[in-house]
């Protein structure tokens, strides 16, 4: 891709030349963002947003300068720049920490030190890097005797817990394979906590000492790049996340050798275990040779680096509903830089999430641009999605205003691309068409804001909602893979906008020339006036019924 250099001193004038429009002064005297709010200029207002906009603003957040806006990164932090420079040009109000519009939090990015880490089973030492791999919070030891669990899961609804008879207590876990039991899906896993667990989850719970994590064919052939990621890259982790956690447990990915030497002289042999993993046939735990005891260090060197959230609120025009908010949210993070793709290795995320943060961006400036309604508008650009859904989780644990006050969150990701007619590519297939969008969440919490969100579109643009992943037991799991999760977390409904999974997806040719610039403007529109309708309410929306036990954990 051509690459063009922005120098971070230009962010403001750019902001000037790609949105020219100014709101200072309305022709009627009164500033842009203190006009008395009027419905019948709702939809004038939503035609403010263009897709000749849209395609202005994408061109810059998706492109190759930005370097596809990893967290933490240098091209992360223009966007935070470039967004804020057009918050506050537009008039809206600063919502993030001590009167500006980034909220910040703090990452720990934590690095192993290969001479320092190592392995030992009786008298043989193991290296890293050329033994095994290591993933690790902070620098530890731990000593203990060996049991092989299976694939290690316990999940009540299907009967299965690969511990009968086992104790893990004081010793390190043998896991057979990198994923779910076979036959078993994520939408399984709706137990209450202490029904379902993980392998890591048990370990922490039940006291064992560490992992060594069976490695499967890809990990095998990624074995250099992950070497060489956990030597440079380390592992990143949101510092006040980690204070609250429960204890994190030490795991290991052991090479095909040292997997035979750990199990030589057992019932089964490391080469066998390795079969039966990737045939997901891991058949039963059992402890291995009491006197063969591991030890492991694994040695860590904590760097600290920085990211953040962009808030800004419009104020709303009625002195008691103003207390309230509408949340449009987007995440403005992608994957960074990575591996090359025919000569290309810059992830840009037009489409995840750059249709996103740009249509949030072109609606913050309609907002302003028109008339107040009633309720406040809360704007979240949340970083760190792509790592976890950090942003938003950070957000809601250190709200910059009252959570209680956020009436709904409606969140935009992946809303830029089109099925086209004749489009058979099967990794297409579940692309929504030129006027067709999912829509997921919208009546799982609030009867009466689904109906609200039906209406409105059915009024306006009558764009085609699909609801095909608007199920708790979604296979996909696409509920819990966007922001607006942490926001149900806390009680508050949400509508998640999203287009599907196609062949670009997280890959380098994620890229404008790609977008569907006219969808883009009439789902933004819809989301507009969805939100203006839900701003100008009598009461908010009801919450009439809890989140199925399903979309309650991760």
């Amino acid at each position: 891709m051509q690459r063009f250099l922005i120098s971070f001193v230009l962010i403001g004038a750019l902001a000037l030349q790609i949105a020219p429009a100014t709101y200072a002064q309305r022709r009627d005297g009164k500033s842009a963002v203190t006009a008395t709010a009027s419905a019948s200029s709702a939809r004038n207002t939503a035609e403010h947003i263009t897709a000749a906009q849209l395609k202005a603003y994408l061109e810059f957040i998706a492109s190759d300068d930005l370097e596809g806006r990893d967290t933490p990164s240098r091209g992360l932090d223009i966007a935070a720049k470039y967004i804020a420079s057009n918050l506050a040009r537009w008039g809206l109000k600063p919502a993030g920490d001590a009167g500006t519009f980034f909220q910040r939090y703090t990452l720990r990015r934590n690095n192993i030190n290969p001479s320092e880490t190592h392995a030992q089973v009786g008298e043989q030492r193991f290296t890293f890097g050329n033994d095994f791999l290591a993933r690790a919070r902070s620098t530890e030891t731990a000593a203990g005797s060996l049991v092989y669990v299976g694939h290690g899961w316990v999940i009540k609804s299907k009967n299965i817990n690969a511990y009968e008879g086992i104790d893990v207590r004081d010793k390190i876990m043998i896991v057979s394979g990198e994923g779910l039991p076979k036959g078993v899906t994520q939408a399984d896993l709706g137990g209450e906590m202490g029904e379902d667990w993980s392998a890591q989850d048990y370990a922490v719970k039940n006291g064992a000492k560490g992992i060594i994590q069976i490695p499967g064919y890809q990990s095998i052939a990624l074995w250099d790049r992950l070497r060489r990621n956990a030597v440079e890259r380390g592992t990143l982790v949101v510092e006040k996340f980690q204070a609250r956690e429960s204890a994190s447990i030490t795991v290991i990915t052991p090479s095909l050798g040292m997997l035979t030497t750990l199990f030589r002289g057992e019932k089964q042999g490391g080469a066998e275990l390795f079969r039966r993993s990737v045939a997901e046939d891991p058949g039963p735990a059992f402890d291995l040779d009491p006197k063969k005891r591991m030890s492991f260090a694994i040695s860590v060197t904590p760097k600290q680096a920085g990211t953040q959230n962009v808030v800004a609120v419009l104020e709303g025009s009625d002195p008691v509903l103003k207390n309230e908010y509408v949340a449009i949210g987007a995440h403005y993070d992608h994957v960074g830089v990575g591996s090359a793709v025919s000569g290309d290795a810059i992830y840009n995320g037009a489409d995840d999430d750059g249709s996103g943060t740009v249509a949030t961006l072109a609606m913050a400036e309609a907002f302003a641009r028109g008339p107040r309604p009633k309720r406040s508008l809360l704007f979240v650009w949340h970083s760190g999605e792509e790592k976890g859904l950090w942003g938003s989780r950070y957000f809601v644990e250190h709200p910059t205003v009252p959570l209680s006050g956020i009436i709904t969150q409606l969140n935009i990701d992946m809303i830029g691309r089109s099925r086209q007619a004749g489009d058979t590519k099967a990794a297409n297939k579940e692309l929504t068409g030129p006027n067709e969008i999912y829509v997921i969440g919208s009546k799982m919490m609030s009867t009466e804001l689904g109906q609200l969100s039906e209406a409105v579109n059915k009024s306006y643009l009558n764009l085609a909602f699909n609801y095909a992943y608007d199920d708790p037991k979604d296979p996909n799991r696409f509920f819990f893979r966007s922001d607006h999760f942490n926001y149900a977390q806390k009680g508050i409904p949400i509508i998640f906008y999203f287009d599907g999974v196609h062949e670009d997806y997280h890959r380098p040719s994620d890229s404008v020339d790609k977008i569907d610039y006219q969808k883009m403007e009439r789902v933004a529109r819809t989301i507009f006036m969805t939100a203006w309708q839900l701003a100008n309410t009598a009461t908010r929306p009801p919450v009439d019924k809890q989140l199925p036990a399903e979309l309650t954990r991760r």
